[in-house]
């Protein structure tokens, strides 16, 4: 009979929202810049130098020279997709991280986090939480219906930090790719726009100045806040 098959829901009112174009993205703590090998590959690079571990789960680096890392910024800063910015964390002036969109796909709503790269001094701060939520309120204010993160299946700290974002946990790919050599299998996080309301919610709480001391330390964790807007968990994480 015509109609028995399930199809899924029609989306009549669905409009294909704009591709990121590099505009500045700015809070109370962090401010993404669109990566420029003249304004940022030197202090980036400083930032990175002597930590070769920051760059074990992605597809380039470590780089030898300041030089290196500036032609290496030049190529890729140019492209739209990957699309980069360059993190600063507004507390104390300093570029301390890279970002990016990626697999940009508006015709079907989807679009990608990826190309993290954070110093030491960013990792765990409230500028890079930040960052990353600006990221997503961008994407979702858009118009975007899926915002996904893919990490290296063995890189846990990625995977502690998607989930603590409030991404569901969708599964692992298994031989995923080939990067530097090495099998990779892709453990993959989402969340999507009817998942944004609670999440925006969660992040406008645990960002709040009122959520820290005096010494900076939270005061609500915001794992605790986003858990019951997550779908699924990572059983690799405990639950």
């Amino acid at each position: 009979m015509p109609g028995s098959r399930p199809l899924g829901p029609l989306l009549p009112d669905w409009r294909e929202p704009p591709r990121p174009d590099g505009q500045v993205l700015e809070g109370r703590y962090a401010r993404l810049e669109k990566l420029d090998a003249e304004r940022h590959a030197g202090v980036l690079f400083g930032a990175f130098e002597r930590r070769d571990e920051v760059w074990d789960y992605l597809p380039y680096g470590p780089f030898s020279s300041a030089s290196q890392y500036h032609r290496w910024v030049r190529e890729v800063a140019g492209g739209d997709d990957p699309l980069f910015y360059a993190i600063r964390d507004l507390d104390t002036g300093q570029y301390g991280g890279v970002a990016s969109f990626l697999r940009i796909a508006p015709q079907m709503g989807t679009i990608e986090l990826g190309h993290i790269n954070l110093s030491p001094q960013m990792q765990g701060s409230r500028a890079a939480t930040e960052a990353f939520w600006l990221m997503m309120r961008w994407a979702f204010d858009a118009g975007y219906r899926r915002f996904e993160w893919k990490c290296h299946a063995l890189n846990m700290p990625s995977r502690r930090a998607a989930q603590r974002l409030g991404l569901s946990y969708e599964g692992v790919f298994r031989q995923h790719m080939i990067v530097k050599g090495r099998n990779r299998d892709s453990a993959w996080f989402a969340a999507t726009d009817t998942d944004w309301p609670a999440l925006s919610e969660a992040f406008s709480v645990w960002l709040s100045p009122a959520n820290f001391d005096a010494d900076g330390r939270q005061r609500e964790r915001l794992t605790d806040l986003t858990q019951l807007v997550r779908v699924s968990s990572d059983p690799a994480l405990g639950g």
